[in-house]
């Protein structure tokens, strides 16, 4: 029997993109000041709109189409993280290590997503 989930905390996904955000602003404090309105505040900000747009997609699922949208923004700003964690490991201020499994969890977080989104039915109220 599948447990009801109630509110957008309690997906997987949500849990996995927020501690994915969470470790990307710890690891993102030792970035270079030059960096703090550029590679800093984009990698933030695209890592924090993955769960804001899980959030807001959660909240739309009376609505297929609205749904599929902000599910799709999220996969969206979860690539554009992979981009983020990729140009931080070319600068090296991530180690190879940091920067794969970051990856890794994005990677996952996304193939989540389009379960998702191919399937809005079994997520709609």
């Amino acid at each position: 029997m599948t447990k009801r989930i109630n509110t957008h905390q309690e997906l997987e996904v949500y849990q996995l993109a927020f501690k994915s955000a969470s470790q990307i602003f710890e690891l993102s404090k030792s970035f270079p000041s030059e960096e703090k309105y550029s590679l800093t505040d984009q990698i933030r900000r695209s890592s924090r709109s993955v769960c804001a747009n899980i959030a807001e997609c959660f909240r739309k699922r009376l609505y297929p189409k609205s749904f599929i949208s902000k599910i799709s923004d999220a996969e969206g700003e979860a690539a554009e993280t992979q981009t983020w964690l990729e140009f931080a490991n070319a600068c090296d201020y991530l180690s190879i290590e940091e920067s794969k499994s970051l990856i890794s969890s994005y990677d996952h977080i996304i193939g989540k997503l389009v379960i998702m989104r191919n399937n809005p039915d079994h997520w709609s109220i």
